[in-house]
C-alpha cells in the first residue's frame, strides 16, 4: 500500500511531537507523576476526634417571627438610609440617633433632629400661634356640603364659577346600554402644582400625611417608616421644615385635634402612642403595648378617647383621662388599616382590614363579645382604606384586588366596584417599597382622588363609575401614595 503524501505542516507537526516525547522521557516526568499518585492512594491519616467543650454555645435553628407567633419586625432599614435629594428644591435635616423604645416622655429638644435649637423653638411658637385661633369657621365646611352646581366653589385662593355640566351618552359594553357621561368640572383641569409647594421634608418612605385643620396657615405633618415626624410650614419664608424622631418604628397614625392643635397624637408599629404637647415641649407617652398599633383615629365629638387598631384585628378604645382601655373588640381576622367615622353620625364607624373586608359598625349596639356589623364590603384581597364621604352617605374602599369600592344607599346596601390599578408592589428601578394607595374623597361626594404608578393622581367619579381624568405635573417627582383632605374639607 502506497504511503500517503504528507504536507509540510503535517510533517513538522509529527517532528515536534516526537521531539517532545523524547524530552519527557529524558526528564522521567511520567514515572514521577505515577509514583506520586500511587503514594497518594496508599497513604492515610488517622484523625483523632476532638471533644467540644461543654461551655460552647449551642447551634440555634433560625425561625421566622410568624412561626413563633410574634409580630413582624418593624425596624426596617438602617436609620442612616436616605435617598438622593439633590434634585429637590428643599431638603431635610440629618437623622439624629434615638434610643429605641423609650418608656417615658421625650422632650422635643432631644427628639429634634438638628444641631440648632432655634428651629425647634420656632416650630413651637408657630404651633402655639395656630392653636390660639381655635375657632375655625365650621360654616365653610357646611356650605361646601350643601352647595350645588349653581353656587361658587372655593379652591385655595381661587374662586371658580360652577355651572351645569354638559352631558352626553356613551355605550357601556359591560352594561350593554348607553349611559350618561358628564364631562369633568373646569376647575379640575385648572389645577396646577407649583414648585414652591413641593419639598422633600422627610427621609425614607412616608407612611401618612396630615394637614393642620387651620384656614390661617398651611402646616403639614408627615410620618415615615423610621419613626420620624416632620412638620412643614408651607407659608414660611425659610424652608420651614422641622424633623423629629419620637418613635422607634414606622408611624401608623397622626391625630391633630381641630380645637386643640397644640396637642398632637401619634402612634407607631412598635406599640407606642405619644402626645406631642407644644406647651410642655415634650412627647409624652400615652399608651404602650407589646402588639403592633396599625391605625389611629378619634371620634369628632369625643376628644378624650382614642380608637386604634391593635394586633390581629383588635380595636381598642383608650380613655386618655384615666389612662385605661374603656372598650376593646376583635373586629377582623387580620390587622385594621384605617378607622373612619361618619360625619353625620359619629356613632357609625368604618374599619378595613388586610383580611379583605371593610365593615360598618354602630358603636351604640356593639356587644362586648360578638359585635355585629351593619354592612360588610368584601374584596378579594387586602383592603387598605375605607373612608366615609363628606356627606356620610357613601363609603369608599381601596383594595389590592385593583378595585375601588363605592358603598351607598339608605342602609349602605349598594356596592359598586370601579377598576383601578392599586398594585404598588416594589419599585424595581429604585429598589424602594411604595406605600399602598388609599383613595380619599374631595370636599363633596363628586370625586375620589387616588394616586397611580405613573406619578399622577386619578380622579374617579362614583356617579360615572370610572376615572374621568388624571392630574399630572412635571413637579411630581414621586409616586403619590398617601393623601389628606383636611384643608379641602375646610375649604382652604
Amino acid at each position: 500500500m502506497a504511503s500517503q503524501k504528507l504536507t509540510e505542516y503535517e510533517r513538522k507537526r509529527l517532528e515536534n511531537i516526537k521531539r517532545n516525547e523524547e524530552m519527557v522521557a529524558a526528564l522521567k516526568i511520567r514515572s514521577k507523576a505515577a509514583a506520586a499518585a500511587k503514594r497518594q492512594r496508599t497513604k492515610s491519616y488517622k484523625v483523632n476526634p476532638v471533644k467540644k467543650p461543654k461551655t460552647e454555645t449551642p447551634v440555634v435553628i433560625r425561625r421566622s417571627l410568624r412561626t413563633r407567633g410574634m409580630p413582624p419586625d418593624s425596624k426596617g432599614l438602617a436609620d442612616d438610609f436616605c435617598e438622593n435629594y439633590d434634585k429637590t428644591p428643599k431638603s431635610v435635616s440629618p437623622l439624629k440617633p434615638q434610643p429605641p423604645r423609650v418608656l417615658g416622655p421625650i422632650s422635643m429638644k432631644d427628639a429634634y433632629s438638628g444641631d440648632e435649637i432655634e428651629p425647634n423653638q420656632m416650630l413651637i411658637g408657630t404651633i402655639l400661634s395656630i392653636a390660639k385661633d381655635t375657632h375655625v369657621d365650621i360654616s365653610v365646611k357646611k356650605d361646601i356640603k350643601e352647595e350645588n352646581f349653581s353656587e361658587k366653589r372655593t379652591l385655595g385662593s381661587c374662586k371658580i364659577e360652577a355651572f351645569e355640566l354638559p352631558v352626553k351618552e356613551e355605550f357601556d359594553g359591560k352594561r350593554g346600554s348607553f349611559v350618561k357621561i358628564e364631562k369633568s368640572d373646569p376647575w379640575l383641569e385648572s389645577l396646577d402644582l407649583k414648585p414652591e409647594n413641593v419639598a422633600r421634608i422627610i427621609p425614607g418612605r412616608i407612611m401618612l400625611v396630615k394637614f393642620f385643620p387651620s384656614s390661617s396657615m398651611r402646616m403639614i405633618a408627615a410620618g415615615n417608616k423610621f419613626g420620624n415626624i416632620a412638620f412643614w410650614n408651607v407659608d414660611s419664608k425659610d424652608d420651614g421644615i422641622y424633623l423629629y424622631r419620637p418613635h422607634s418604628g414606622p408611624i401608623s397614625g397622626i391625630l391633630i385635634q381641630q380645637h386643640s392643635m397644640s396637642k398632637i397624637y401619634s402612634s407607631c408599629y412598635n406599640g407606642f402612642i405619644r402626645l406631642m404637647d407644644a406647651e410642655k415641649e415634650l412627647f409624652d407617652l400615652v399608651h404602650s403595648c407589646d402588639d403592633t398599633v396599625y391605625s389611629l383615629s378619634q371620634q369628632p365629638n369625643d376628644p378624650a378617647s382614642l380608637y386604634f387598631g391593635e394586633g390581629r384585628g383588635g380595636l381598642n378604645v383608650w380613655d386618655v383621662r384615666t389612662g385605661k382601655s374603656s372598650k376593646n373588640w376583635v373586629l377582623h381576622e387580620d390587622r385594621i388599616n384605617t378607622i373612619s367615622f361618619n360625619s353625620q353620625n359619629s356613632n357609625i364607624m368604618a374599619t378595613c382590614s388586610t383580611d379583605g373586608t371593610a365593615c360598618i359598625w354602630d358603636l351604640r349596639s356593639m356587644s362586648t363579645h360578638k359585635p355585629e356589623t351593619l354592612r360588610t364590603v368584601s374584596h378579594h384581597r387586602a383592603v387598605y382604606s375605607a373612608y366615609f364621604s363628606p356627606s356620610g352617605s357613601s363609603l369608599a374602599t381601596t383594595s389590592l384586588d385593583d378595585n375601588v369600592g363605592i358603598t351607598s344607599g339608605a342602609n349602605f346596601e349598594n356596592t359598586n366596584m370601579i377598576y383601578h390599578d392599586n398594585w404598588t408592589g416594589r419599585w424595581i428601578s429604585s429598589g424602594r417599597w411604595i406605600s399602598s394607595f388609599r383613595g380619599i374623597w374631595g370636599w363633596d361626594d363628586s370625586y375620589i382622588f387616588i394616586g397611580n404608578m405613573k406619578r399622577g393622581v386619578d380622579v374617579i367619579s362614583p356617579a360615572q363609575r370610572r376615572t374621568v381624568m388624571t392630574l399630572q405635573s412635571p413637579e411630581m417627582s414621586a409616586i403619590p401614595c398617601r393623601f389628606d383632605d383636611t384643608l379641602v374639607r375646610l375649604g382652604c
